[in-house]
């Protein structure tokens, strides 16, 4: 289904007022079409993998948003999705069509278009949409300007960012801002130059703009990965001493480059962060736990995991894949599986690659009832085309047999 095949199908049905709850997208329907809110749609999304039910979820609201802020999440998701399937006539098709809405003359409305044509890797569509103000009737400023600037990182051209910034604003006359700056700066450290990076933060000091913690961490973080230790630490008490506010953020940088040390340094950084009035939050944790678990102290990584909610933190997918991986690695599948059914629960469920040792694991401890249980779930929830990887392993590991009526899971289709 296109998204005007969807968008009419909504059309058609408008005048619906009333409607049960959407419970799932195969039963998706007109009358939910009416009933369903922007946050449905946006939560919907983030488990959608399917680009058609995602375009015909976004295009029951999409006329409907009463702020850009609203739609740029939806917009975000429908044309990730898209764009992985490389549906990209699909994209131009659904992006281009907003250009009718008298919403394009709000600038923050038309910068969502840049910055979802940035995401799909189709700059020279962005750049296009960006020269179209004049003629869009769009007043052009900082906010569509660094949306420009972000959709050229997003589609990882970061050589051209530096080009752009100069270009664009002697071009229309703006004046870049500490976000102008700060996409800037990342172009900088994404191609490995931190050093260009730091200049630019000096710039921004010389003409009194502000230096955010959001650019303080982009530039340390690029400093760690290069491996300039002690050029980072110094950053790091230049920007304590000049007062710049530091966030979690930042603090999980230092965690970042220092997890695969011993944990009494985890835990001493934590505790520094907790003194200084900042909460650690998932990301903070997750390396303490991989940190537990790279040295062989499991059960200080399990306190860790089932720890999260009582220190006001929940699990991210990255929990879930990093914990799965290293109770494989111990032999621990049963806790394992326990982990992964977290995951099913809170929709945070890991790849192929994380979960195949899990399911042969459960095969070698004689436990096939669970393994054929995750496969099973697996398939409730995500389309067959994604999961066509499980359906060797099935018969590699003796899960599934050529008698459909011995099986107690639904064999693949052929």
């Amino acid at each position: 289904m296109s998204y005007f095949l969807a968008l009419r199908r909504l059309r058609h049905f408008s005048s619906v007022t009333a409607a049960a709850p959407i419970t799932s997208v195969a039963s998706y329907d007109a009358a939910d079409a009416a009933a369903i809110t922007i946050s449905r749609a946006k939560s919907k999304l983030r488990t959608e993998y399917d680009p058609d039910k995602a375009l015909e979820i976004y295009a029951t609201v999409s006329e409907h948003y009463t702020s850009p802020l609203a739609s740029r999440y939806a917009q975000d998701l429908t044309v990730k999705r898209l764009a992985k399937a490389r549906r990209f006539k699909d994209i131009e098709k659904l992006i281009e069509s907003h250009k009718s809405d008298p919403k394009v003359k709000q600038e923050p409305f038309l910068t969502t278009l840049i910055r979802s044509y940035g995401l799909a890797g189709m700059f020279n569509h962005a750049l296009n949409t960006y020269n179209q103000m004049d003629e869009l009737g769009t007043p052009r400023t900082a906010v569509s300007f660094n949306g420009l600037l972000s959709a050229c990182n997003y589609a990882k051209l970061y050589g051209k960012v530096p080009q752009l910034f100069v270009e664009m604003s002697e071009k229309y006359g703006l004046r870049p801002n500490q976000f102008s700056y700060g996409i800037l700066i990342k172009s900088y450290c994404e191609i490995g130059s931190p050093e260009l990076g730091i200049e630019k933060m000096r710039e921004m000091e010389e003409k009194g703009i502000e230096v955010t913690a959001v650019v303080f961490t982009t530039i340390l973080h690029s400093l760690y990965k290069r491996g300039n230790v002690e050029e980072a630490e110094r950053l790091w008490n230049e920007m304590v001493s000049k007062g710049c506010v530091l966030d979690v953020g930042a603090y999980n940088v230092r965690i970042m480059h220092l997890h695969k040390d011993k944990p009494e340094g985890l835990n001493e950084l934590i505790t520094e962060m907790s003194d200084a009035g900042i909460k650690p939050d998932t990301i903070s944790y997750n390396y303490l736990m991989n940190c537990y678990c790279m040295n062989d102290m499991m059960a200080e990584a399990k306190k860790v995991y089932e720890g999260l909610e009582g220190n006001c933190c929940h699990p991210n997918a990255a929990t879930f894949r990093t914990f799965i991986t290293h109770l494989c690695n111990k032999e621990m599948f049963e806790y394992g599986y326990k982990v992964f059914k977290k995951s099913v629960e809170v929709n945070k469920i890991p790849d192929f690659g994380t979960l195949k040792p899990l399911v042969e694991g459960l095969v070698k401890k004689s436990n096939k009832k669970d393994a054929k249980g995750l496969i099973r779930t697996l398939r409730k929830k995500f389309p067959q085309k994604i999961l066509k990887a499980w359906d060797q392993v099935e018969v590699e590991l003796g899960l599934i047999s050529t008698d459909p009526a011995k099986n107690d899971i639904k064999a693949p289709r052929t």
